[in-house]
């Protein structure tokens, strides 16, 4: 996956954004956030238009956001009807705040599902530990993939915040 464009967000005058680039943050800097959470929630919008929020567990591999569970839970639900979403760190402290759309997708067991096994390891100790093949089936095993198209991230508020922006594919 390509690495972002950055620039600053559009945000009032009163927030005191500064004017230039100095203390932006870099995707370096905000990308191992995302690699090293463990927990995430996920805002999907239900088909009659209310909001609907949930703690995610999932693992951000390649550029990419993948979690997984029932397709009868209402977050996938909502992402197959309108597949917009955003993802967001627990953290208060480390805000990142992942714009992108949420698609039902599969992992094959000898390449991508070895990686996500792997990146999953950081739940282990909580009793989850699903194998290379879990997602590899007809339906994915529940696995869907968040692909990112704007980031906003700050640690200082407003002095490094940074949006990010991925070429449309």
């Amino acid at each position: 996956m390509s690495q972002p464009r950055s620039d600053r967000p559009e945000f009032p005058d009163d927030y005191g954004l500064p004017a230039s680039r100095d203390g932006q943050l870099t995707w370096d800097q905000v990308e191992p956030k995302l690699v090293a959470a463990k927990h995430y929630w996920l805002a999907s919008v239900r088909p009659d238009g209310r909001p609907h929020s949930v703690p995610r567990w999932g693992v951000w591999v390649d550029g990419r956001f993948y979690y997984d569970g029932a397709a009868t839970t209402r977050h996938a639900r909502n992402a197959e009807f309108n597949p917009h979403v955003t993802l967001t760190l627990e953290s208060g402290t480390d805000v990142v705040i992942i714009e992108g759309c949420s698609r039902a997708n599969r992992a094959d067991a000898d390449s991508l599902g070895v990686r996500l096994a792997d990146a999953f390891g950081k739940y282990h100790a909580d009793g989850y530990s699903p194998a290379a093949d879990a997602w590899s089936g007809t339906d994915g095993g529940g696995l869907r993939v968040i692909v990112p198209e704007r980031a906003l991230a700050w640690t200082s508020f407003p002095t490094d915040c940074t949006r990010f922006r991925w070429p449309v594919s």
